[in-house]
């Protein structure tokens, strides 16, 4: 189960200031001028252990004539809608308005836990004048400032205690992998899901973003038995205008949270872009398997080494993690189709290979001693003991005397070696350093 929690209110209170501090990056645009934010921002938050999916909304008004703002009041009621908890922000520094009734009485009537966030509380004096925004008549209240990060701590510890343990016993696919099927629109997703069970499962266009919802689909022949989700297509921001494919974005992100191994599938004639990119990072932070397949193939001009020379640009482009299947596929001509499947299910296997910790510090520390981490203020780093730890992506705990100065460049090469002794390809490995 995936948790999503939406932040609403009117225009500038600081939303995607809020946002950028749980991203921790500049995500979304930020300025003075009231209804910057147009397209919702999505990311991936973690707080005390816990993830969950986090969408910054534009900024709500009711009954506008203008036309940005009134497609903005849409896409919040949708997203209230999917969202699992709400944060609604006010700002402190005009205090309780008619836009933010509107909302309050608009966030009353839905059944989800809801958060008041009185925003931009950064003195003694404001948080006097805060305490008026108890007349909402909200349970959950918090003070806090976006800039600073004050009161944020708080804020968080009441968003994750809405959420539930994972590991929910009602799945009745318990077990099967889950294969979902990502990637912009019109790159032939549906096409690909179709052709793999052979029938009409989903509806094929050339209109891009044909499909709207997630299509679940059991698949079990050749002794291969697995679940594949058809997404909708994850396009620029920029460029999602409709109340329904807006909803279906969030879905396809959704989707990627409940699969085990992602097929992202590029189209051969544009190559790999900056939003196919942004679709594998979000899978990668995810820690989701994947394998990647180049459609279209069969339109390709090709000469003796263009496969080869296409799949080393690729590799460039996916850096720092680029060890990943890359299979050059024709959906329509059905060429290596099943072979994609296969490379899946080898993914798999990879996503849950347990390492013993006698085999793992007879490897690794060999090559510590092969090569030594650097020296930090003179201080000498040894690494004592390596163990895999029980999570559902391949993480690794190193026990070492200082474990805050063990640098990126030292965490890459022992990644590296991981992957050089054992088989993780295609799988995103995590590195922890822990005090012996």
């Amino acid at each position: 189960m995936s948790f999503t929690v939406a932040i609403t209110g009117r225009p500038n209170v600081g939303k995607s200031t809020f946002f950028n501090r749980l991203l921790e990056q500049r995500k979304a645009i930020v300025d003075d001028v009231s209804g910057v934010t147009r397209d919702r921002q999505y990311g991936v938050a973690d707080w005390a252990g816990k993830t969950f999916n986090l969408i910054d909304t534009g900024g709500f008004v009711p009954q506008s004539d203008d036309v940005f703002e009134r497609e903005i009041a849409k896409q919040v009621n949708i997203a209230i809608d999917e969202a699992n908890a709400i944060i609604f922000m006010v700002d402190v520094s005009t205090g309780i308005t008619n836009l933010d009734e509107s909302m309050a009485d608009l966030l009353r009537r839905s059944q989800k836990p809801v958060m008041l966030a009185v925003n931009k509380v950064d003195n003694h004096n404001r948080l006097l004048e805060a305490s008026e925004f108890y007349s909402l008549g909200f349970e959950h209240i918090f003070f806090i400032s976006s800039i600073s990060g004050s009161g944020t701590g708080e804020l968080l510890d009441s968003v994750i205690s809405h959420m539930k343990d994972d590991d929910a016993a009602t799945d009745v696919n318990e077990g099967i992998p889950k294969f979902a099927i990502i990637g912009q629109p019109n790159v032939g997703k549906s096409s690909l899901l179709n052709a793999l069970v052979g029938q009409e499962r989903t509806i094929v266009s050339d209109i891009a973003g044909t499909t709207r919802d997630t299509i679940h689909t059991h698949y079990n022949l050749f002794n291969k038995e697995f679940i594949l989700i058809d997404t909708a297509g994850i396009r620029r921001k920029a460029k999602v205008h409709e109340d329904l494919e807006f909803y279906s974005v969030i879905r396809a992100i959704k989707a990627i949270d409940e699969a085990d191994i992602c097929l992202l599938l590029l189209d051969a004639g544009k190559g790999i872009t900056a939003q196919d990119l942004s679709i594998y990072s979000l899978a990668v932070a995810k820690g989701k398997g994947i394998v990647v397949l180049v459609n279209k193939w069969d339109l390709m001009e090709k000469e003796t080494n263009t496969a080869r020379d296409y799949e080393k640009d690729l590799r460039q482009r996916l850096a720092p993690f680029n060890d990943v299947p890359i299979l050059f596929v024709s959906v329509t001509e059905k060429q290596r189709i099943f072979k994609s499947i296969e490379s899946a299910l080898e993914v798999y296997e990879n996503k849950h290979r347990k390492v013993t910790t006698s085999k793992l510090n007879d490897v690794m520390l060999k090559a510590v001693e092969q090569y030594h981490p650097p020296v930090v203020r003179g201080n000498a780093i040894k690494i004592k003991y390596v163990t895999q730890l029980p999570t559902h992506t391949p993480t690794f705990a190193f026990f070492c005397n200082y474990p805050d100065d063990v640098k990126t460049p030292y965490k890459n090469y022992l990644e590296n070696k991981l992957r050089e002794n054992f088989d993780f390809k295609g799988v995103p490995v995590r590195l922890f350093f822990r005090k012996k």
